[in-house]
Order: C-alpha cells, then structure tokens, then sequence
C-alpha cells in the first residue's frame, strides 16, 4: 500500500484518488482553495445557482465507469442524470433557426434540411461520418490510454480529406475553417462546424480537420445535464472519494515538490510542513508544476498552460417562470466567424460573438417556480500576457458582459423586462479560484498539426511524479480528465495506462 499525494482537488485529480484509493493506496489531496472541483464551480446569490465552468457533459461513460470501479453506488444512482432535449438550437446571423435533436443522426439530418435547405443535412452527415473516421483512428491513443513514447501518429491528421496548396510547390492538410468551406459550402453550416471549436477554445482558421471530432462525440453520444449543475457532479465525485477514505486538506497551498534519491518522495507545504508519499499526482498545469520543482524544474515538458483563450460567463436572475417549451442551450453565431476568431487572436474584443446560453429547467437553481436563472457565456481573450486583457482593469468585465449580452439579445428578447440582477464572472475569476494561467480554457487533444495539440504525458521525467487534469493528457473538458484520472491511476498501480 503506497502513501500518495495528490496536488489539487480538481475533477482529474479527484478521478485518480478515488481509483487509487479503491486500490488500497492511502491518498491525501492537498488543495490551496476551500473546496473542490477546479474550475467546476457555482456561483449562488438569492436563491438562484449558476454553474460558472461546464454547464453540460459530454461523454458520460467516462464517470460510469468512474463509480462502477469505485463503490457500489452507479452514477445514476449518484446523481439526477438526463440528455437533454433538443441538444441545441441554433440562430444564424441571416436570421435563420435549426433546432437539432439529441444523439439522433437522422434527426439532424431532418432538422438541418428544413432550416438550411435540401442537401444541407447530408453534407453535414457526411462531414461527421468522416469524423467518425478520426474517432475510429484516435479514440485509444489519444484519449484511452497513456500517451506514447514520441507520438508520431498522432502528429499527422487522421481526417480523411485532401491536402490544399500551401505554396506553389507545397501542400499541406487542411484546417478545420478550410474544410468547412470544401464540404459543407453553406456559411451557416461552417459557422455551426467552428462553434464547436471556438466553443473548446480553438481557433477554426488554425485548428485541424481533426477538430471535426468535437460535434462527432457530442452528436453521437449525446448532451447530458445534471440535477444542480455540473457542480451537482463535482460533489458526487468527491464523496465518493471521502467514501473511499481519501483525506482532503483544504486551504493547503504547496511550496514544493520534494526530491529524494532522484525522485519525488512528498511535498513541502506553504507553511513549511513536510508531508511523506511514495508517489506525488499533481493536478496543475506545467508552469505551476515547474516553480514546484526547483531542482528539476527544467524537466517538466512544457505545456499548452500559455495557449489558448478564456471564458466569460454572465449570471442572470431573472424574474418570470422559464417559458415552456424553451431549449436549455441556445447558440447565437456570430456574422462574421473569421473576424470573430481574428479579433480573439489579437486579444481584442469583437461586439457580435458567438455566445451560448443555458437556460436549464432546474428547481434546484432557482427560488421558486417564478423565477429562472440563467447564464450567457463566450470565448474571450484571457487574463494578461500577450494577446490578454487585463480583466482586473475598471469596467472592462461589463463592457465585454454588455457585448455578450448584446449578441444574445436574439435568444433573450425580454432580457431587459425581466433582469433583477447579473454576475459577470471573467478569466481573472478563473485565474484566482483555479491558479489555471490567464484563467485559459484547457483544450482536448487533437491529432494532427504535428502534434501541437497534444499534451503532456501524464507520465513526467522525474520518477514517482504523474500529472493529471486537462492540462495534461489527453487534455480538458469533463470527460477527458476523467480519462486522465483513470490513465494515471493505471500507470501507478503498474498498469500501462489505459482509461478503459
């Protein structure tokens, strides 16, 4: 029985301490917040509750698995679990609706020809049957088990399309945006294929063909909601992990990772205490990992922490029941997706997003039955640095919560009769509840573009050290640091990493 511990008490770290502590292994998870769940939180005021990260899961076999191997209790029987139905409707900026249905290939199908005209449909299933390609190709390397040893493969993009010229003598595989334009020759049927990516924090003129993975999963496998949010399902996995006899120790900060011999043997926490562990699991992202390593430091891989943008969630409480029949997402695309993602690229703000709002029919968020609760979110640039804001900077959260807003008037058109308070909740939010590097949204993996979307390995050159969480492999999201829980919990208990 090793002694392990556990850095962070995010949703991949806790994954991990509950399959490890099943296992026997006695694991203490230190954690420099007040509680768990990473950026999996809710914010509450007045009766209402808003899930501030994730408002929906994806994947939900990853947490079957996670409380059929540890205890007795199903997921189900953990939490109030529902597709949610329609998936989503969708407002294109011509003004045109598409409403499509929940895991129901021939319902999109249905749906995408009566809004967009004959032939949209079978263009966009066509497009997702060769995703299905890249899923087939990509599905165990990528996110079921560890990563390999100098990933070749995985550098190369499995989407089955063919090249464009790059230059008059070279050509190369086309991105995400390209191929939209190639296959779907529809701007609104390219713009529904980018908000997936600006959605996981990908830019669709720069991301690959393979990112067409991302509406595969969710139109195949379905949209979930959980009963209270998905902070509903944060605490159900760390019970689980109490139930399994895992110690917590909250407001707990770590100094460093120590060193013994040439390998990790325990922390030294911010108020000089030393703790003891066969083996250290840290939950953070590469750079914070680093500053935890002053001996070997450099070791660390770097990562994807510095990349990618952030998330800007506005709370609505309003007044009035939830209309019936209303869809519990809402897309509203912006004019002009290019521009958009140009604008995010610079780190400047672009007044017509792409927004999402999630409107979920839940007593538990909301006072009464004459009331809803609401929340509007979108991609933003994050947190300071290059290509940043700084969010801290007086009345920048509602200038940019007014744009929001403003693009998802088409979906809120009562928005203002009916407001009796807001939240804006920004990366420098995310930043300080999290320690996540500019507040950024950590991205799934993705095969291709020679591998620059890959993570690091969960496996770290110092021995005793794994990493996990969705900065490592095989990255964020819900379901994939639940596969990171599960791979580096096999890795340490003398498995070869697999998440199946």
């Amino acid at each position: 029985m090793a002694r392990i511990a556990v850095i962070g008490a995010g949703m991949g770290a806790m994954a991990a301490a509950a399959r490890l502590a099943t296992g026997g292994h006695r694991v203490a998870v230190y954690e420099r917040a007040a509680s768990h769940g990473g950026a999996v939180r809710r914010y509450e005021r007045d009766g209402f509750g808003f899930d501030t990260g994730p408002g929906l899961l994806h994947l939900p076999a990853v947490y079957r698995d996670l409380f059929l191997k540890t205890g007795r209790k199903s997921l189900e029987e953990s939490v109030a679990l529902s597709q949610v139905e329609p998936a989503g409707r969708h407002l294109f900026a011509d003004g045109t609706e598409a409403v499509l249905p929940n895991a129901s290939r021939g319902g999109v199908v249905a749906a995408l020809d009566a809004a967009l005209g004959e032939g949209a449909g079978e263009r966009w299933s066509e497009l997702l049957v060769r995703a299905r390609d890249v899923w087939d190709a990509t599905r165990r390397p990528l996110l079921e088990d560890a990563l390999a040893v100098g990933p070749a493969a995985l550098g190369r993009d499995p989407y089955p399309a063919a090249p464009v010229r790059r230059g008059l003598f070279r050509r190369g595989a086309p991105t995400l945006a390209e191929t939209a334009a190639r296959e779907l020759r529809d701007p609104r049927l390219a713009a529904l294929l980018g908000s997936y990516a600006l959605a996981h924090g990908f830019d669709p003129r720069t991301a690959p063909a393979s990112a067409a993975v991302l509406p595969y999963i969710e139109q195949t496998f379905g949209s979930w909601y959980v009963r209270g949010g998905m902070r509903a399902l944060a605490d159900a996995v760390y019970e689980r992990c109490r139930k399994r006899r895992v110690e917590f120790h909250f407001g707990t900060g770590v100094a460093a990772v120590v060193e013994k011999d040439g390998r990790a043997a325990g922390l030294e926490l911010a108020d000089g205490t030393r703790v003891e562990a066969d083996q250290v699991v840290a939950g953070v992202a590469p750079r914070v990992l680093s500053a935890l390593l002053p001996g070997s430091g450099e070791a660390v891989p770097p990562g994807l922490d510095g990349e990618g943008p952030g998330r800007l969630t506005v709370c609505l409480a309003l007044r009035g029941a939830r209309p019936g029949g209303t869809a519990h997402r809402t897309v509203v695309h912006a004019p002009d997706q290019a521009a958009e993602a140009a604008a995010l690229a610079r780190g400047e703000l672009y007044e017509r997003m792409t927004v999402t709002v999630l409107r979920p029919d839940d007593d538990t968020l909301r006072p009464d039955d004459a009331s809803e609760a609401v929340t509007v979110s979108a991609t933003v640039p994050p947190q300071g640095g290059a290509g940043g804001q700084d969010w801290n900077a007086p009345g920048l959260d509602d200038r940019y919560a007014d744009a929001v807003l403003s693009a998802a008037a088409a979906a809120l058109p009562d928005l203002a009769d009916r407001l009796l308070w807001r939240r804006v909740h920004t990366p420098a939010d995310t930043e300080r509840e999290t320690g996540l590097p500019g507040g950024r949204i950590p991205r799934p993996a993705l095969a291709g573009a020679d591998g620059a979307h890959l993570h690091p390995d969960n496996r770290t050159p110092v021995p005793g050290l794994h990493v996990v969480g969705g900065w490592s492999h095989p990255g964020g999201g819900l379901a994939h640091t639940g596969m990171s829980g599960a791979i580096t919990a096999d890795l340490i208990a003398g498995g070869p990493g697999g998440s199946r």
